[in-house]
């Protein structure tokens, strides 16, 4: 039997993109995570690639504009948000995130407040 991953999310994306220094305090009321197909621009890239997203739904207050989520398509940030989630620390508590440099090499803070 085969193991089944991630669905693609429906369009349309709303991708979360942080300044250096920048920070974005999130009360998560749901989350999901899927896939996307980009269509990376670097040398030698193919022409499509498939990657791994987080969708964060969040209070209409907190992303007046546009859609109620953000999509968030840095690894590593997923990486460290999806334990949080996982272990359900949204429910009772904000998180924040803080961007750090630039990409490709930009990191994140992430705080449980």
């Amino acid at each position: 039997m085969a193991v089944e991953g991630p669905v693609r999310l429906a369009q349309p994306y709303e991708i979360l993109e942080l300044r250096d220094g920048q920070s974005l305090t999130m009360h998560i009321q749901k989350w999901e995570l899927g896939t996307m197909l980009i269509k990376p621009r670097y040398p030698g890239a193919p022409g499509e690639k498939e990657i791994l997203v987080l969708r964060l739904t969040l209070p209409k207050a907190e992303k007046p504009v546009g859609l109620d989520y953000w999509d968030v398509t840095a690894q590593t940030l997923i990486a460290q948000l999806r334990p949080l989630l996982e272990r359900r620390l949204h429910e009772a508590h904000a998180i924040r995130v803080t961007a750090h440099g630039e990409a490709p090499r930009k990191r994140f803070t992430v705080e449980v407040i």
